[in-house]
């Protein structure tokens, strides 16, 4: 964290902290009632998928620069793909997934 002055991280922290529990409060205070329709249910089933399917997308293509970039773990994740089209068992998607990936960085791409 160089260039970062200690001073003005803490606060940070502090208020992130402060905004996680108050986030959290704010799912505990919402009525059963909310939580019990079908809607609801389905969508808070779906969410994790969707949050875990936009970071694997983002950390796939993005190189830190901003510019979208296609190299060896874009291979990996199109044969994660293939293997959960094939209905692969999970662990076998992500052996496909690291394998496709090291083969093509061994291969200079």
């Amino acid at each position: 964290m160089s260039g970062l002055d200690p001073a003005a991280v803490w606060p940070a922290v502090v208020l992130t902290a402060v905004g996680c529990y108050l986030v959290k409060l704010l799912g505990l205070s919402v009525p059963a009632g909310v939580l019990e329709r079908p809607l609801v249910r389905k969508l808070a089933a779906l969410l994790p998928v969707a949050l875990l399917a936009a970071l694997t997308a983002i950390q796939t293509v993005d190189d830190g620069t901003g510019a979208p970039v296609l190299d060896a773990r874009a291979a990996g994740l199109a044969a994660a793909a293939v293997a959960v089209l094939l209905r692969a068992p999970f662990l076998l998607v992500v052996v496909a997934a690291v394998a496709v990936t090291a083969g093509v960085r061994a291969l200079g791409g």
